[in-house]
């Protein structure tokens, strides 16, 4: 694949108001992906745009709908929405293209800009690619005539129809009364749909991180800063805490002492419940090489495959449908359930655990501990140049790693996809040789 000079691994991310995040990059977005996606037919294309609460939101969006309506789609504005719901409204409102203005778990001082096609389902990379050379050609090219510019609308009933879709993937016959949930919404882009659907649903509600000013986005909450949620489910008795990250795509939950579940749990616990209903499809869960390898004997012992991809909830997603699957997610929290969505939602996977709490009538500190975690250590090596994983002294102490842990473990050595780190993870039952496998390839990359 060629180098991309401005998609990453989640669309194109940056410093607000520096290259790739100004409002011209913007504005070449706008009018290329509307040239990609305005077909030859005679129709009116339509393209959706969503963001969350960030301030650079009021510079990237009109630039995006000046490139958009310059080429001739029309353009619908949700106004600040969570990721997933812009995906499911490209779809229902048969779109051509859906955006959302988000930069996820980062601070406010960050944005980006995803793109989604007709199905709901990010872009591929060809897509991406033919995007950025359409971005690179004059500005001039291809513009609609006066009379066939696009026309943008405010759609006021975004936020009530996702809302009703959410509630819509609980379980008809139960409810959440008698339960009290603090949901921390990071002062992002489910501030105003998260506490409405849990109390629309039945819940006592105590809502955290509803206040956005436009830079308090994820600012020491949400599913980065999880204490401020564990806090508040001390303080108020409450049964359950559900924190959402900035565009509301990922979660993190803590049980009624405060204490934090990761996303290998929450896969095992729905994946469980969906097994039990006959629901599961696939055979069992996709997840990425982070995962657990205590979550992977938990299933097979419960006769379900655990199938790994590389980090990044696209490849979870490509897994998922190429073999089947509804269950997939990342340990940090980006859970996929595809019965109900094309991306990660948090709030829709949070709905799920809480099924689960209501039709077994367990509290949550009795659901949260589905396996043991094997002991994991993760470290980083900060590196300056050169390609550290291609020298045969890293490959010697990463195999080297390997027959000590002889079968009982796994290494997994990767470059970060975002800064200059080569990630080191091993885990395995005897704590103190993960340890010394991890201090040796850490030592050989640092020499490299």
């Amino acid at each position: 694949m060629s180098k991309r000079a401005y998609f990453g691994t989640d669309g194109i991310r940056g410093q607000a108001n520096k290259h790739p995040m100004t409002a011209e990059v913007a504005l070449r977005v706008g009018l290329a992906a509307g040239k990609l996606f305005r077909s030859q037919d005679e129709r009116r294309h339509l393209v959706v745009i969503g963001k969350d609460t960030r301030l650079s939101g009021y510079m990237i969006e009109p630039a995006l709908v000046a490139g958009l309506t310059s080429v001739g789609l029309d353009v619908r504005l949700f106004g600040p929405l969570p990721t997933p719901a812009v995906a499911m409204m490209t779809r229902s409102m048969r779109a051509d293209l859906g955006v959302m203005i988000s930069a996820s778990h980062n601070s406010f001082a960050d944005n980006g800009i995803k793109l989604f096609g007709p199905d709901g389902y990010k872009l591929s990379d060809e897509q991406e690619l033919k995007i950025e050379a359409l971005m690179d050609e004059g500005l001039q090219e291809g513009l609609a005539a006066p009379r066939e510019l696009g026309r943008v609308k405010r759609i006021d009933d975004a936020q009530a129809r996702y809302v009703e879709i959410v509630k819509a993937t609980f379980p008809r016959h139960r409810n959440l009364s008698g339960l009290r949930i603090v949901i921390d919404c990071a002062n992002g882009a489910a501030y105003r749909v998260a506490p409405t659907a849990l109390y629309e649903l039945g819940a006592e509600v105590i809502s955290l991180g509803v206040s956005p000013d436009g830079t308090n986005i994820n600012e020491e909450c949400g599913s980065t800063h999880p204490e401020a949620m564990a806090k508040m489910v001390r303080e108020y008795r409450a049964d359950i805490g559900i924190a959402l990250d900035g565009d509301a795509d990922r979660l993190v939950i803590c049980d009624e002492k405060g204490v934090v579940v990761d996303g290998d749990q929450i896969m095992a616990i729905i994946a469980g419940a969906f097994a039990k209903d006959g629901a599961l499809k696939g055979g069992g869960v996709v997840a990425t090489v982070m995962s657990n390898l205590g979550l992977e004997r938990h299933l097979n012992a419960l006769g379900m495959s655990l199938e790994r991809t590389a980090v990044g909830d696209r490849y979870v997603m490509q897994r998922m449908r190429e073999g089947g699957f509804n269950v997939g997610g990342e340990q940090s929290g980006h859970l996929i359930l595809s019965d109900f969505s094309t991306t990660g939602d948090g709030l829709i996977a949070a709905l799920q655990v809480l099924a689960v709490m209501v039709e077994s009538g367990q509290p949550m500190s009795a659901l949260s501990r589905q396996f043991e975690p094997v002991p994991q250590l993760l470290e980083n090596v900060r590196f300056a140049g050169g390609k550290p994983l291609e020298a045969k002294t890293v490959k010697e102490a990463i195999a080297d790693g390997e027959a000590q842990l002889n079968g009982s473990g796994r290494i997994v050595v990767r470059a970060s996809g975002t800064e200059p780190l080569i990630r080191i993870m091993a885990e395995g039952d005897d704590p103190a040789l993960v340890k010394k496998v991890v201090k040796s390839i850490a030592g050989a990359v640092k020499a490299a």
